[in-house]
């Protein structure tokens, strides 16, 4: 019997060393790069955020010290600086000369049209777009310097990260640009048609027509008025932008941890590799979740304004169709023969649904990646499969790692089916709601046929 035991654990003892003699001949050829092969490639959160922050600043928004430094635990939020108190006076006026103003007029009057609701909407929900990146300022440092922290122990390897956010702030900016520049185009055709002596006072009248219900008209309230309305506008864009940008880096992060994974699929690894990478996906998960707890009522607001004016455009496209305006003169001198509007609200619809699904499926990404390595663990082989693998799928499965709205939905790959189911039903009730019943010309062999 001593003897049988004794042949049973030399046999096992040697079915150990050729498995460890197996494994010690394949890490060899997966080994992963060193420090030296990403000199010069690695990002940072500082960096990747870097011009979508001072381009958020340029319109008041989160006016934190230090984003131009490459070292976050110089950042700092303070009332006293200059970029706060220009943020502050941006709220102000925003209130003042759009909301409170506005809010006075269409108490006034006595029926209301899907244009003026959408006004109401727009100066309401961007100038609350304003004070939330103000709240998100002061806690913006603290945030910073834990992802420092952790880029200290997990840096980021990968080198199209600050490139992809730039180009996606850049190019969501020009195409904003672009569709402010529409809308300016179509006010001042239209001032010029009709009142050619006045031009820039007759556009600041039909633009924002509650000023002469209040103040009499002067060339610096309609350049303060029309400026604040700008800022509106640019930060109807931006929290698209600043989610995008984020949600870059965040996947990033989950993406490193399954590139680890996949380098060894399906191979024999010791148990320590999967604990060191069950670490690195727990600091990722932990890291969306700050980032959610700090971005979550940017997030909501920005899917719900993006909900209600795709609603409210196609309303009125429905309303009053892509038609011509009626000139003040005749013959008709206008570049575009009254279509400027027209041009301006088709570009704007396709600008703002291509917005909001780039926005929907990058943010969807962060859920994705946290989902992946799940498939790697499924063939992890037998003779390896241990404890911490074990952990490592119930943890992916019970926990929902992705960026959210207040708690209120999470952004997965169906929010984008969701959102056009919502976009039915709500448009189906605002059309019943307003008695607008969307009508199509009859054909000519119609007519013939009835006759």
């Amino acid at each position: 019997m001593k003897l049988h035991s004794s042949t049973w654990f030399q046999e096992n003892v040697m079915t150990t060393d050729r498995l460890l003699a197996d494994f010690s001949v394949k890490t060899t050829k997966n080994t992963f790069p060193s420090e030296g092969q990403y000199k010069g490639q690695r990002a940072t959160f500082q960096r990747a955020m870097r011009l979508t922050l001072i381009v958020g600043q340029c319109f008041g928004l989160n006016p934190v010290l230090g984003i131009c430094d490459t070292d976050s635990s110089k950042l700092r939020f303070t009332y006293c600086s200059g970029r706060c108190v220009y943020a502050l006076i941006a709220i102000f006026g925003q209130t003042i000369f759009l909301n409170c103003f506005f809010l006075i007029k269409y108490f006034n009057e006595s029926g209301t049209s899907v244009t003026s609701n959408s006004t109401l909407v727009f100066y309401a929900s961007n100038t609350l777009t304003t004070i939330l990146f103000l709240r998100m300022a002061k806690k913006w440092p603290k945030l910073c310097q834990y992802i420092m922290k952790i880029e200290a122990a997990d840096p980021v390897n990968d080198a199209t990260l600050v490139k992809k956010c730039n180009v996606s702030c850049i190019v969501i900016l020009i195409m904003s640009i672009l569709e402010h520049g529409l809308a300016e185009f179509a006010g001042f055709v239209m001032a010029s048609d009709c009142q050619p002596g006045k031009v820039y006072e007759s556009y600041v009248e039909h633009s924002f027509p509650w000023i002469n219900l209040h103040v009499d008209y002067t060339f610096s309230l309609g350049f303060i008025t029309q400026i604040l309305n700008i800022l509106c506008t640019f930060n109807w864009n931006f929290g698209d932008i600043f989610i995008i940008t984020i949600s870059f880096y965040l996947t990033s992060r989950l993406e490193q941890v399954n590139k680890k994974i996949a380098a060894v699929r399906g191979k024999y690894v010791p148990t320590t590799f999967w604990r060191s990478v069950r670490e690195d996906y727990n600091r990722a998960t932990d890291l969306v979740r700050r980032v959610d707890e700090v971005i979550g009522s940017i997030i909501f607001l920005a899917f719900a304004n993006n909900l209600v004016f795709i609603c409210m455009q196609l309303l009125h496209t429905f309303a009053n169709g892509i038609k011509a305006v009626p000139s003040c003169h005749n013959p008709d001198k206008r570049p575009l023969q009254g279509y400027e509007q027209a041009l301006y609200f088709t570009y704007s619809f396709v600008f703002l649904v291509v917005r909001s699904l780039a926005v929907s499926l990058v943010a969807a990404q962060v859920h994705t990646a946290s989902r992946q390595p799940a498939y790697a663990l499924y063939e992890v082989p037998s003779a390896v499969y241990c404890v911490e693998v074990q952990r490592f799928i119930e943890q992916i499965h019970g926990d929902t790692v992705a960026l959210t709205g207040l708690q209120f939905f999470k952004v997965k790959r169906g929010i984008v089916l969701a959102i056009a189911g919502t976009i039915v039903t709500y448009e189906l009730v605002l059309l019943q709601f307003t008695g607008i019943t969307p009508t199509v010309a009859p054909l000519q062999d119609d007519l013939a046929y009835k006759d």
